[in-house]
Order: C-alpha cells, then structure tokens, then sequence
C-alpha cells in the first residue's frame, strides 16, 4: 500500500509541475481532478509492476542506473547524427530489415529496459521479444552474422543493464 501512495504523490506531483499555469501561479481546478484521476488510474494499472524493494535499496545499482543515463545518452545522440547524415545524404546507402539478436539477460525488468534502449536508439526499433532473443528492425544492416549483429545491437547496453538489474 505504500508503495500506491508514494507512486500516487510523484505521479501526481509530475503531473502538477507539468500543468501548472505559472503566471499568477494559479491552479485550475479541472487540471487538479483531471490529475487525481490519471493518477489513480496510472497507480491502479501498475500497481503489481513495481521492483522490488531490495533492488530501490542497493545504491550500488541506482550508481549503475545513474551512470547508465549519460551512456544511453551518448549512444542515442552518436545515432540521432548518423540517421541525420543518411538523410541528409542520399547517397550513404541504407539497407533496412528485420535481425534476430540474443541476449545474456534474465529479469523482465532488464529485458524491457534493453528493449527500450534500442528502441529509442535511432536508426532500431524493436519488434518483439521470444525467449532471449529480440527481433530488431535495423536501418542499415551491416552484417549477416547474428553474434555481429548481436555485438553491434546489444551488447553496448546489455553490460550496464546486467549490473543494473541482475
């Protein structure tokens, strides 16, 4: 139940920082019960989704998680410029498609997050998840072999996301 409740006031604190009308710092009231009401909904849907208490605890893992971001970041920009570059010049080839990649990872929790990663990666998506293999559409394919392709696709995220989450 406390989990609820604190998944309640952050949820609902995000949701008043980012619909405050800050001009005479007033609060409209249909904004307020609109909030409360997502908010509920939100907390109701997911509530049985929350990690575990003992993972929130570990500060060696939230270090990982906080040295994550700024890595993630790198590697989204490095492709947000190559995408950029195969746009901007037509003659940089693409050759689109679908590759099957493994992954070393056990935890749902790890999996969603790699899955994501890649997905807001530039340049992949991911389609699916079977077992520990993720099917990613990759705007350039640069190999046939699934171990380059899994190397290339996955392995740059998988590490951190291993002593994050494992």
């Amino acid at each position: 139940m406390r989990k609820k409740v604190v998944a309640f006031v952050l949820l609902f604190a995000f949701w008043l920082l980012i619909t405050l009308n800050w001009e005479p710092l007033g609060l409209d009231l249909g904004f307020v019960v609109v909030g409360v009401l997502l908010t509920l909904l939100v907390v109701a849907l997911t509530s049985g989704k929350y990690p575990r208490k003992e993972w929130l605890i570990n500060p060696v893992r939230l270090l990982w998680l906080v040295l994550y971001v700024p890595y993630f970041l790198y590697y989204c920009l490095k492709a947000n410029l190559d995408v950029a570059y195969r746009v901007l010049h037509p003659d940089v080839p693409i050759r689109p498609g679908i590759v099957k990649v493994r992954t070393s990872l056990k935890t749902n929790l790890a999996k969603t997050f790699l899955a994501n990663s890649i997905t807001l990666t530039p340049g992949t998506l991911s389609v699916d998840l079977i077992d520990d293999h993720l099917y990613i559409h990759w705007i350039n394919i640069v190999s046939k072999d699934p171990e380059k392709e899994t190397e290339i696709i996955v392995r740059k995220f998988e590490s951190l996301l291993e002593r994050i989450f494992e």
